[in-house]
């Protein structure tokens, strides 16, 4: 086991999901956060059931900086209620895990 951590989130567009995605890199909360997009998320919401075509943001980072990039998902996001999951890293290169020390901080 590592300390770092994958963390999940969607956005309503690709402007959203760029400018989520670089203030995180730029605040040093994320090491690399990556855009997949044509996500289409089915979910319920104020007791219905929703489709959207959503960006998924892959963002790896450090578990010591979850509060604080959760923190910032919460004030940069549109959505009322953004996701913000985190998985754990079991294991990865020697080399890349250096790297997101080094990143996020």
């Amino acid at each position: 086991m590592t300390d770092k951590i994958v963390v999940l989130t969607t956005c309503g567009s690709i402007e959203e999901a760029r400018k989520i995605a670089h203030a995180l890199v730029e605040r040093r909360l994320a090491a690399c956060a990556n855009i997949i997009p044509g996500v289409e998320s089915i979910y319920r919401w104020k007791d219905k059931v929703e489709t959207s075509a959503e960006y998924l943001l892959v963002i790896k980072t450090m578990a010591s900086a979850f509060p604080s990039l959760s923190d910032a998902l919460a004030e940069l996001h549109s959505y009322e209620v953004p996701e913000c999951i985190a998985i754990p890293v079991s294991d990865a290169s020697e080399s890349y895990l250096t790297w997101m020390g080094e990143s996020v901080g």
